[in-house]
């Protein structure tokens, strides 16, 4: 007589990135390196936005397509594994496209326009009423996403939270109107280190703004990018004491710095006096120069075989769209869509 398992299936998480150039230091801290922990208790599934990245890149849809692959290798690169995570390309799922279409009878303009994260992100890229409709409907699409696969889990900054809230508006909204629970409620699942500033002290780290520092940066990118690591301006002297507030040099290292110990009594000189900037950004350069080492190899030995990647998106991208399919038959069954 065989005996049935009562253990309940893994939460899912949906989570990814657009692909928009190389992914950097706040890509490790904010997500990436929280993925490779998630995928050995969740179902994981990760997915190359290059649909949405469309949205505000529509003059130079090139850069969208050639860093899909880039972005790829980040990934594997720091240890995500296709066998135990799904690498999904988001435009290769049409199936997300026709959620969206549905969602965004569920959703009005005008509760698009008053969400925070959209509200922020229109003017941060300039676009006051010239909006991309695309881009004002984001909210929508990512709902789609994130319902497709039934994530239970987001991982997601601060900022992003009114993302996730909207998202569940409109599973409630559908689970009305269909009368019966067939989309769940996803919870954003905020990393304790949050966004890291640029080098610069601007912050964001950004692409565009050019302050970043990329996984595959060589040891003399490293090290050039160290040196304009922004610290105290009022630390003009040796002996002056020095501020950790808004110190950039010191937040990566509360980032990174395996030794907390060391690091506080690195704090109490800086703070006392006596300790130059250059010192601490010694101790700072070599312990990017230990974590990023191995990530450039790893992914330098993957890039000798784009075409295996490739392959790799591939095959993810087919597995993750079974399981968006199955969504999307649901949703039309309940909308009275289904016909043959």
């Amino acid at each position: 007589m065989s005996s049935q398992s009562n253990t309940a299936p893994a939460p899912v998480i949906l989570t990814g990135d657009r692909p928009t150039g190389p992914l950097h230091l706040g890509h490790f801290v904010g997500s990436l390196r929280n993925r490779v922990v998630y995928q050995d208790s969740y179902r994981q599934f990760v997915m190359l936005a290059d649909a949405q990245a469309l949205t505000d890149n529509m003059e130079d849809i090139g850069k969208v397509h050639r860093n899909v692959v880039e972005v790829a290798l980040d990934y594997l690169a720091v240890g995500i594994d296709p066998t135990r995570t799904t690498i999904l390309i988001q435009s290769q799922i049409p199936e997300l496209a026709e959620l969206t279409f549905y969602y965004l009878n569920l959703v009005t303009v005008a509760r698009l326009e008053r969400n925070p994260t959209v509200k922020q992100e229109i003017i941060h890229r300039g676009f006051e009423r010239d909006i991309p409709a695309g881009f004002l409907t984001y909210p929508a699409s990512q709902a789609a996403d994130i319902t497709a696969f039934k994530a239970t889990l987001v991982p997601v900054g601060e900022d992003q939270i009114p993302m996730i809230e909207q998202t569940n508006e409109i599973v409630r909204r559908f689970n009305r109107v269909a009368q019966r629970d067939i989309l769940v409620e996803a919870k954003a699942l905020v990393p304790e280190v949050g966004r890291l500033p640029g080098i610069d002290g601007k912050a964001k780290m950004s692409k565009s703004l050019g302050n970043t520092i990329n996984l595959g940066a060589s040891a003399a990118e490293i090290s050039a990018a160290v040196k304009q690591v922004y610290t105290d301006p009022l630390h003009l002297r040796v002996s002056d004491p020095g501020h950790l507030e808004g110190n950039v040099a010191f937040i990566y290292l509360d980032a990174f710095d395996p030794d907390k110990d060391g690091l506080q009594a690195l704090k109490d000189h800086y703070v006392r006096g006596g300790l130059g900037d250059s010192v601490v950004k010694k101790r700072l350069e070599g312990i990017l120069q230990d974590l990023l080492a191995p990530i450039r190899a790893r992914r330098e030995e993957f890039a000798k075989d784009k075409g295996q990647v490739m392959q790799i998106l591939k095959e993810g991208t087919a597995k993750a769209r079974e399981v968006a399919a199955q969504t999307t038959d649901e949703v039309r069954k309940a909308l009275g869509l289904s016909y043959f």
